[in-house]
């Protein structure tokens, strides 16, 4: 696998952290990490969410804006040039997890990142609000980019959030 890649003579470094409870939002993030290289954060609810509690507490409390307890406990990306998160959609929101790992991020200050979200219908503010929740934290979104379901097995539209990566600057510019 690559462990990066090459960009105006510096060889990029990405980490792309997910929530996937269905595997859906692990596929484009492996995609991602196929094509650009980097490390491979998957966040898991410490505790697990079952399909009844994941309908009824998680969409609750993704729409409250809540955040679940996650392994890892901490992700430092300090040693990232680009960030990439992504998050299924629950209520219009992201996931309780994709939240804690907002929370969880260390060495973030300064950096790029690139935001996805998979839904079966409509993202509406779910990248916004992460936004607005990564900016708080000192990151500049470079794309924002919502794979419903007829769009994850759309070439083009991976390929676009792929290049968005690639093309994404690096921690040394200024938002």
């Amino acid at each position: 696998m690559p462990q990066g890649f090459y960009d105006e003579g510096k060889t990029m470094s990405v980490k792309t952290i997910f929530y996937s409870y269905s595997g859906i939002t692990r596929g484009i993030a492996e995609k991602i990490q196929e094509a650009c290289g980097g490390d491979l954060v998957e966040v898991k609810t410490v505790k697990p969410y079952s399909k009844i509690s994941a309908y009824s507490m998680g969409c609750y409390r993704a729409m409250k804006g809540e955040c679940d307890s996650i392994e890892p406990a901490s992700i430092d990306v300090s040693a990232s040039d680009i960030i990439v998160i992504g998050t299924p959609v629950w209520a219009f929101r992201a996931t309780p997890a994709i939240n804690g790992a907002v929370e969880a991020l260390t060495g973030c200050g300064g950096k790029t990142a690139v935001l996805f979200a998979t839904c079966g219908g409509m993202a509406k503010d779910t990248l916004p609000l992460l936004a607005e929740a990564l900016a708080a934290k000192d990151v500049r979104i470079a794309g924002e980019y919502v794979f419903d379901k007829n769009d994850v097995q759309d070439r083009d539209k991976t390929d676009a959030l792929i290049a968005a990566v690639k093309s994404a600057e690096g921690s040394d510019e200024e938002p």
